[in-house]
């Protein structure tokens, strides 16, 4: 059986301006990989609520799941809940379950739950609240979507909590070797490992290093016995060692 799928939508015009890099996807790919959730797409969109709207619909329509990261805070910019909302049809509005959550982590701290605060328990009707045991303002998940923060630290924090209820499939096993030699000379035999076995997938990746050439080979799959079984091979073919 298949693993489930997913993309994810990083949301945010400081993404794409170049004023903050993105590290929420690099984590989402890896703790997917673990559970056995192949990531398959990645979307960036500015603060747009057409673009969100149409984004969300694609991508909810396209893959089992749909992670998102930015637009939840308490500015006028944080429009992600709105979207979600609009893209499923529903109501948006403070309810009484996330204003609890944020009420209780402001008087702990000694610090008014304001207007612009309270945007953050703004929830899509229908939707589950995600914890977050960071900063207590929660995220949510709305049919197969889950909306969590930009900020990195919180994002993970979120992820940690969400993915135990997801049911996921076989991990990802991969396995990289150092191949010193330039990427044309081992083309072909690379093409034709990749041929002779099909449920893995197998990348080159060049780079150069004190003047010479050569390439990171990696092999992934899911079975971890036929994973160590091609990088015998292509050791004996081409040369290499692990990394």
């Amino acid at each position: 059986m298949p693993n489930p799928t997913a993309a994810m939508l990083v949301i945010g015009d400081e993404i794409l301006s170049g004023r903050t890099r993105d590290a929420n996807m690099h984590h989402l790919a890896g703790e997917l990989t673990k559970v056995g959730i192949d990531l398959k797409e990645v979307r960036v969109v500015s603060d747009d609520p057409t673009a969100i709207v149409a984004a969300v619909n694609a991508l909810r329509s396209a893959f089992d799941h749909l992670f998102t990261s930015g637009g939840i805070g308490p500015t006028h910019d944080d429009i992600t809940a709105d979207c979600i909302a609009a893209a499923f049809g529903v109501e948006n509005g403070v309810r009484d379950d996330a204003r609890a959550v944020l009420q209780a982590h402001y008087d702990r701290e000694g610090i008014e739950l304001n207007a612009a605060r309270l945007r953050m328990a703004r929830i899509p009707e229908g939707a589950a609240l995600i914890d977050n045991p960071v900063s207590a303002a929660p995220g949510f998940t709305l049919g197969n979507v889950h909306v969590m923060a930009g900020v990195p630290r919180i994002f993970a924090a979120m992820l940690a909590g969400l993915l135990p209820s997801l049911q996921g499939g076989a991990p990802v096993i991969s396995q990289t070797l150092r191949i010193e030699r330039a990427e044309g000379e081992i083309a072909g035999p690379l093409g034709a490992m990749a041929a002779a076995h099909p449920a893995l997938s197998f990348g080159s990746y060049p780079y150069q290093r004190d003047g010479r050439f050569g390439a990171n080979v990696v092999i992934r799959g899911q079975d971890g016995d036929a994973v160590a079984a091609a990088a015998r091979d292509l050791v004996a073919a081409l040369g290499g060692v692990p990394v």
